[in-house]
């Protein structure tokens, strides 16, 4: 199978395959990172968030969630297409991004738990500094950040 594959392999299908992956990639960075600057620090422990929520009028903020979630639908079918081997491009990305877009319960704890490991949340703190954006505040008691590694074991 692998013979066919690199028999029918021209230098022009390469460079297009290559041209489509770092496209991929970028469009799936730049939008990570649209995503990560645009949440305001408090959006993990604010009880009211997004910009759905503050909408003037109710079909305003009926017409963006349909809109959202249409378009987090579209990003999680791109995204498990990419993810077939030998099509180019950011698939498993895609998809979080899509569900991240996506009004469905246990969101919130799911994104939770991901920010809160602490190689995650450096990272994404790095990402909003160099946008001169505050880090995301993760503990709505204190106010403060607080990762895992630095709470009591019974908290864990």
């Amino acid at each position: 199978m692998f013979d066919a594959v690199v028999d029918g392999l021209t230098l022009e299908r390469a460079l297009v395959a290559l041209g489509l992956f770092v496209l991929s990639t970028g469009v799936s960075t730049a939008i990570v990172v649209a995503y990560l600057v645009g949440i305001a620090s408090d959006h993990f422990v604010a009880p009211v968030t997004g910009l759905g929520r503050r909408l003037p009028r109710p079909a305003l903020r009926v017409a963006y969630g349909v809109g959202k979630n249409l378009l987090g639908l579209a990003l999680v079918a791109i995204g498990i297409v990419l993810s077939i081997p030998g099509v180019p491009g950011q698939g498993l990305v895609t998809v979080f991004v899509g569900v991240l877009m996506l009004d469905v319960p246990g969101k919130r704890a799911l994104e939770l738990a991901i920010v809160r490991r602490p190689a995650v949340s450096r990272t994404i703190d790095r990402v909003r500094a160099r946008f001169k954006r505050p880090p995301l505040v993760l503990d709505a008691a204190a106010g403060s950040r607080h990762e895992a590694s630095e709470l009591p074991r019974a908290e864990r």
